[in-house]
C-alpha cells in the first residue's frame, strides 16, 4: 500500500515540479524573442530606425538574459524535480540536482577525452554534443536534467536520514546526499556516452531515409524533429538536413551547394528563384503549427482553466504564445502539456509534419529557420507573391481550428491538469473561498485531528486544501476537523488525504510545518 501512494504523490508531484522551470522559460523566451528580433540584420534592414547604438545595446542585453532559462533549462528541471518532490530538506535537495548534473557532465566529458570521441567544434552538433556549462559533453538536451532531476529525487529519499557510524557520522543525515549523488552520477555519466550513439546513429539513417522519400521527406523530418525536441537529439536531424547531403545538394551560380538552408541562403544571396525542394524542410513548415497551431493550443488551454484561475495563468500563456509566434521558441507552450499528456504532444508532432508535408505540397517558398511571424515578413511577403505566402494563412487557419478543437476536447474529457485546472474536481464553493476569512484556526488542535505529527508523510496545499499524505487513515478525526473549521475531509485512498480549509489554507500549512518541526 505504501508503493502505492508514494506513486500517487510522485505523479501528482512531478507536474508541479515542471512548471516552476517553465514559467521562467515563458518569461525568458519573452524577452529572448524581442531582443533577438529587434536586433537581427533582417529586421534592422527592414526597419532601418531601429539601428541606433543605445536601442541595440537594449536588445542585445534582453538577447543575453533571456537566452539564460534556454541555455540552462536541463539544468533547471535537475534541480527543480528533486526541490519539488522532496518530502524535507528540500534545499538539500535542489544543491543536489546542481552536483548531479556537473558532476555527470563531468563525468562524459571525462570519458570523451579519455576515449579520444571528443568531436570538433564545428561539428558538435553532427556527432551529438554541445557545450554544457563550458563542458563539451553529450547534447541530450532536457531529457539529461531529468534523468538527474528523477535520479537525485530518489536517492534523496532514501538517504537523507542515514546514519553513519561515528567516525564518519558528520558525513550523515542531508549532507549525505549531495555525496552519493556525486558518486552515482559519476558512474552514470560513463556509461552515457556508451550507450547514446546508439541513437545518434539511428538519426543519421533517419535523416538519409528522409531525402528518399519524396513528398514524405518533409512530413517525417518535422515530425522527428518535434519527437526529438523532449530527447535533446533534435540538432542532429537539424544538422544533417540543413547542412549536409540529406537536405539536398543543387547547384547554385556553378557551385554545388549541400544542406536546406545552405542552398536556400546561397540562392537567396544570388538572387536566383527559391527552390521547394529546400525551402520544404525550413520556416515555411513549421509557420501553421507554430504561428497558428500553439497559439490555439494555449487559447484552449485558458478557456478550460477554471474561471477563478484564468487571471493567474493569462500572463504565462500570452507570453508562451509571443514567443512561438514571433520568434519560434516552443517551449514555452509544449512543456505545458508535454509532460502532463503525452498522447496531445504525440498529435502536435503528427500536425507539425503534415504542415511541412502540406507546404510542400502547396510549393510555398518561406525559408529561414525559425518559423514566426518575422520570417513570414521578411522571407515570405517581402520577397513577392511568388513565395506563396497567402497560403501559410489559410493552412494556419485549418490549423488554429484543429489545434482548438482537439486540446479543448482532450482537456475537457480526459481532466487533464493543464495550467488552470488543478481544482478541477475540488468544486469550490464560494463558500469555501470566503470562509472564516478573518478567523483563527487552531494549530495544535489540527495537528492532533491529524493522528500527530508521526503520522504525516507529506504536506503539501493548492488554493483551498490541504494535501497530505498519512500513515494510518483511521488516526484521522473527520469531525475534529470540521470542528476546527475544516468544511470538508475527502480520503483519496488508504493514505492521500485533502483536508478543505478556504483562502487561509496557506497559513494553516505553514502553522502545522512550524508546530511538526
Amino acid at each position: 500500500m505504501k508503493k502505492k501512494f508514494s506513486f500517487w504523490e510522485f505523479f501528482q508531484g512531478i507536474g508541479k515540479t515542471f512548471m516552476l522551470p517553465v514559467a521562467l522559460l515563458a518569461f525568458m523566451g519573452l524577452i529572448l524573442g524581442i531582443g533577438s528580433s529587434f536586433s537581427s540584420p533582417s529586421t534592422l534592414e527592414l526597419l532601418p530606425f531601429l539601428d541606433q547604438p543605445w536601442l541595440q545595446v537594449i536588445f542585445r542585453f534582453m538577447s543575453t538574459i533571456g537566452g539564460f532559462a534556454f541555455t540552462y533549462l536541463p539544468l533547471l528541471f535537475a534541480m527543480a524535480i528533486p526541490l519539488g518532490l522532496a518530502r524535507s530538506e528540500k534545499g538539500v535537495a535542489a544543491f543536489s540536482g546542481l552536483v548531479g548534473y556537473v558532476v555527470m557532465n563531468l563525468s562524459i566529458n571525462f570519458y570523451l577525452t579519455e576515449t579520444d570521441k571528443l568531436a570538433d567544434l564545428d561539428h558538435l552538433r553532427e556527432a551529438g554534443q554541445g557545450m554544457v556549462l563550458g563542458m563539451q559533453s553529450v547534447e541530450m538536451g532536457v531529457l539529461g536534467g531529468i534523468i538527474v532531476g528523477i535520479i537525485v529525487y530518489l536517492l534523496h529519499n532514501k538517504f537523507y536520514t542515514i546514519q553513519l557510524p561515528d567516525a564518519f557520522a558528520f558525513f550523515g543525515g542531508a549532507r549525505f546526499i549531495p555525496i552519493i549523488t556525486s558518486l552515482t552520477m559519476a558512474v552514470i555519466g560513463v556509461i552515457i556516452p556508451i550507450i547514446w550513439p546508439i541513437f545518434a546513429l539511428g538519426i543519421n539513417s533517419v535523416g538519409f531515409a528522409i531525402q528518399k522519400s519524396g513528398i514524405f521527406g518533409p512530413f517525417l523530418f518535422g515530425a522527428g524533429e518535434r519527437l526529438l525536441l523532449p530527447f535533446g537529439l533534435h540538432h542532429i536531424l537539424v544538422s544533417m538536413i540543413r547542412f549536409t547531403e540529406a537536405g539536398g545538394t543543387q547547384i547554385v551560380n556553378g557551385q554545388s551547394v549541400s544542406g536546406a538552408l545552405n542552398i536556400f541562403y546561397a540562392q537567396l544571396q544570388s538572387g536566383s528563384p527559391i527552390s521547394p525542394a529546400a525551402t520544404a524542410f525550413l520556416s515555411q513548415g513549421k509557420m501553421p503549427t507554430f504561428m497558428f497551431g500553439l497559439p490555439a493550443a494555449a487559447l484552449a488551454m485558458y478557456r478550460t482553466a477554471l474561471p477563478e484561475n484564468r487571471h493567474k495563468i493569462k500572463g504565462l500563456l500570452i507570453s508562451g504564445v509571443i514567443a512561438t509566434f514571433v520568434t519560434g521558441i516552443t517551449e514555452p507552450i509544449e512543456f505545458l502539456f508535454l509532460f502532463i499528456a503525452p498522447v496531445l504532444y504525440g498529435f502536435h508532432v503528427i500536425m507539425t509534419g503534415l504542415g511541412f508535408m502540406i507546404m510542400a505540397l502547396l510549393q510555398v517558398v518561406i525559408g529561414n529557420t525559425d518559423g514566426g511571424v518575422l520570417d513570414f515578413l521578411i522571407f515570405g511577403i517581402l520577397q513577392g507573391t511568388y513565395t506563396k505566402w497567402y497560403l501559410v494563412l489559410l493552412v494556419g487557419a485549418l490549423w488554429f481550428a484543429v489545434y482548438y478543437f482537439v486540446f479543448t476536447f482532450a482537456i475537457q474529457k480526459f481532466n487533464l491538469k493543464t495550467p488552470g485546472r488543478e481544482l478541477a474536481v475540488d468544486d469550490v464553493t464560494e463558500k469555501e473561498r470566503t470562509y472564516k476569512k478573518s478567523g483563527k484556526y487552531d494549530g495544535p488542535l489540527i495537528l492532533n485531528a491529524l493522528g500527530g505529527r508521526s503520522n504525516i508523510v507529506s504536506l503539501d496545499n493548492c488554493i483551498t486544501r490541504l494535501r497530505l499524505v498519512v500513515d494510518d487513515m483511521s488516526a484521522i478525526d473527520e469531525q475534529e476537523l470540521k470542528n476546527q473549521g475544516a468544511l470538508g475531509v475527502i480520503k483519496l485512498d488508504a493514505n492521500n488525504l485533502q483536508v478543505i480549509i478556504g483562502t487561509q489554507v496557506a497559513s494553516v500549512k505553514n502553522d502545522l510545518e512550524n508546530l511538526m518541526e
